[in-house]
């Protein structure tokens, strides 16, 4: 539930604050160029840093000398205050070494002084600051909200900048410049916040009130030049200096610090009184420069990509929102007249698109559906079918609209006999493939009156020949007149890249070959990826576990004669091209970590262990079990398994004949060297499962006898810890 409560918070923190977000940001963005602009004007002179006061007080006393005050502002400009002959008052920049002048400041742009006081209160004075203070305070909430959202949609921390699977414009780039632009929001509200709280602080001591009149001297006198302070301050550390008003014994030289305030005596140059600024003063000052962009040219257009980007996430947020909420079909019929309930599990909303076009052809057809959230699970008095479609969220986590099933279901048990299917949405480029539709097949199996017409069915990245594989199922089961709705036909061949065949070997006389591919595009690409292929150019997808072989990409392919994706491959030669992507597959990888690894698989499914055997590089002790029908299957991979093994990269071959010699599986060899798995699992190691989901059946329950003698349950909670990894199909 705590991610429910954080999604909630998220979207309704958004929804409070939009409006003065919205305004915040737009006068942001122009008020990120008024520092730009006045860097610009170059009145920041050479050697600046090394010129102290020592230099620059006397000088502009003498060549001004009606001078009043010296301010350094956030520019590094220095800009005098002086009385003219003429009796007015005057501002010019000047150079701190010769007193030169070199301009004179303009005054502030009226677009400039309109935007800052709409930014700053809205027109509506201390009620505006205080309206605009929440707003930032409310931005630190939700971009930490979406922090944790982020986190929990990459699986971990440790995954938190790993590629994001692209699921829509929204969504994709609503993660991915959240996390570019994370750091730079949170220093806008989070200074946007100070500043709003420092208004409520007093204001620092003055330090003139330290002063003690009857104990200022006019002896020893100096010069400006000697004065003690001033010739240990640099101009950088200066904010203001202003000059004695008269040549009395009580004006005084009042210097402002970054870090503090001193009186000096004109006469002798003695501190007449010192007083430190609080932290308190010195963040509001910092996050003043922080919060406006004075402190640099590259900060200000930072901050102003960073107040864009926040409203692109106004704007992508609430289309995520509507995404979820549009689309979901008035039901015809109430629950307790329905015949066929769908209950839907959706974290996004993409999964009801599914459930709204099967319920309107049952609708069509006569029959009376019923499609709603899984949290609205009840008693269906006249239900005769029940049709679960849900993704999984996060690290194997229920949508949030899904998570109240195993509760309700103890709740509500059904009074007459209901067949059900379940259907998975996931992508296995994530761990937890479909966990949540396998853990509601569990819960429904414990019930007595749920009975399964279909195994659990999976849809891959929602393919439409994945989903058309269970609607045909269950329409052959259930006898239902239906066919894939039109609207799911989309194609789903987004971000195709090209690639060469660099080599590739015939059919052997299992009809299996080896293909090498070359491109630059999957350069990240790393052994137990998912290579996609569309071989039809539709939305008909083909998946091979990849092998990294140096810069190329290795698949290993078995021929079927009426065979899609591999007749295709099998049609190309060295030389010709082909487009697909990349689908990272995080929980399949090459353990770098582990004491040692065993490796078990059968045909093509040994695939993406070739690529990780390659890449071990520190020598791992690797067994590799694998199981072929005969000798001649494993000759297309004996020779390079050798060279491997004279490399010290693979410790072992374990060769399981179906069709020869002893006619053993896998599972099998596992049980006749089970001394080779203890040990693996017991030193800390790593057991890697690619091949057939039959041959996983197999080898699944061979560990488990192998373990019986560590503790009940022990191979799950092998599997918990990450200790027995598996990719199969």
């Amino acid at each position: 539930m705590i991610i429910s409560v954080w999604r909630y918070s998220h979207l309704a923190l958004a929804i409070s604050s939009f409006l003065l977000l919205i305004v915040a940001s737009v006068t942001g963005i122009f008020l990120a160029a008024e520092p730009v602009i006045e860097k610009a004007q170059g009145y920041k002179v050479d050697g600046f840093d090394t010129v102290t006061l020592a230099q620059t007080v006397p000088l502009l006393k003498e060549k001004h000398p009606g001078i009043q005050e010296l301010v350094v502002d956030d520019n590094d400009f220095v800009i005098i205050k002086y009385a003219t002959e003429e009796g007015g008052d005057q501002q010019a920049y000047v150079h701190p070494v010769s007193g030169e002048i070199l301009g004179v400041p303009a005054e502030k742009r009226p677009i400039f002084q309109w935007m800052t006081n709409l930014h700053r209160s809205l027109f509506l004075k201390e009620t505006g600051r205080i309206l605009v203070g929440v707003a930032s305070f409310l931005l630190i909430l939700i971009a930490v909200s979406g922090v944790l959202l982020v986190v929990q949609r990459q699986q971990g921390w440790r995954y938190f900048f790993a590629r994001v699977e692209k699921t829509g414009f929204a969504q994709y780039y609503h993660v991915v410049f959240g996390r570019l632009s994370l750091f730079f929001i949170l220093a806008i509200a989070v200074t946007g916040t100070y500043l709003a709280v420092y208004r409520f602080v007093p204001p620092p001591a003055k330090a003139s009130l330290k002063i003690n009149e009857d104990a200022i001297k006019e002896e020893p006198a100096r010069t400006l030049s000697e004065f003690p302070l001033f010739q240990q301050t640099p101009l950088a550390n200066v904010q203001k200096v202003q000059y004695p008003f008269s040549d009395f014994p009580e004006d005084y030289y009042n210097v402002q610090l970054h870090d503090r305030e001193v009186c000096i005596n004109q006469f002798t140059g003695d501190v007449l009184a010192e007083e430190q600024y609080s932290k308190t003063y010195q963040l509001a000052q910092f996050s003043l420069r922080w919060h406006t962009g004075r402190s640099g040219t590259i900060w200000s257009i930072i901050l102003g990509l960073a107040s864009a980007y926040i409203l692109f996430f106004i704007y992508s947020g609430f289309a995520i929102t509507l995404k979820r909420r549009r689309g979901r079909t008035a039901n015809k019929y109430k629950a307790a007249d329905a015949q066929i309930v769908i209950l839907v599990g959706s974290e996004n909303g993409g999964t009801f698109k599914f459930a709204d076009a099967v319920y309107k052809q049952l609708i069509k057809h006569g029959k009376r559906a019923f499609v709603t959230d899984v949290n609205n699970y009840t008693a269906y008095p006249n239900a005769t079918h029940l049709v679960i479609m849900t993704s999984t969220y996060g690290r194997g986590d229920a949508p949030s609209n899904a998570k109240k099933f195993a509760e309700r279901i103890q709740r509500f048990p059904q009074a007459q006999a209901i067949q059900y299917s379940i259907v998975g949405f996931g992508s296995r480029s994530y761990d937890h493939f479909c966990k949540t539709a396998f853990d509601m097949e569990a819960l429904l199996q414990k019930e007595s009156w749920a009975a399964a017409i279909t195994p659990v069915f999976t849809v891959n990245d929602k393919s439409p020949q994945d989903f058309s594989n269970w609607l045909t199922e269950w329409t052959r089961t259930t006898g239902f007149a239906m066919t894939m709705p039109r609207e799911l036909l989309a194609t789903n061949i987004e971000g195709l890249h090209k690639l060469s065949v660099a080599s590739r070997t015939e059919p052997d006389s299992e009809a299996a070959f080896i293909m090498r591919l070359r491109s630059r595009s999957f350069r990240e690409a790393v052994s137990g990826d998912l290579l996609a292929i569309y071989p039809k150019k539709d939305h008909r997808e083909r998946l091979y576990s990849i092998g990294k072989i140096g810069n190329e990409l290795q698949l290993s392919i078995k021929l079927h004669d009426h065979g899609l994706g591999s007749n295709f491959l099998n049609a190309l030669q060295p030389g010709d091209s082909l487009k697909a992507k990349l689908v990272k597959n995080q929980h399949f990888r090459f353990p770098k970590d582990a004491q040692r690894i065993v490796m078990i698989s059968n045909g093509t499914g040994i695939a993406p262990f070739l690529g990780m055997i390659c890449e071990n590089k520190k020598k791992l002790p690797i067994d590799l079990f694998c199981g072929f029908r005969n000798g001649s299957s494993f000759a297309l991979y004996e020779p390079f398994l050798n060279e491997q093994m004279a490399l010290g990269k693979l410790q072992g071959v374990h060769l399981s004949l179906s069709r020869e010699a002893e006619r053993e599986y896998v599972s099998h060899r596992i049980l006749k060297e089970t001394n080779v798995v203890l040990q693996c699992l017991q030193q800390g190691g790593v057991i890697m499962i690619c091949g057939s989901l039959s041959m996983q059946d197999d080898v699944m329950v061979a560990l488990a006898e192998i373990c019986a003698g560590i503790g009940p349950g022990a191979v799950a909670q092998f599997m918990e810890k990450g200790k027995i990894l598996t990719d199969c199909y």
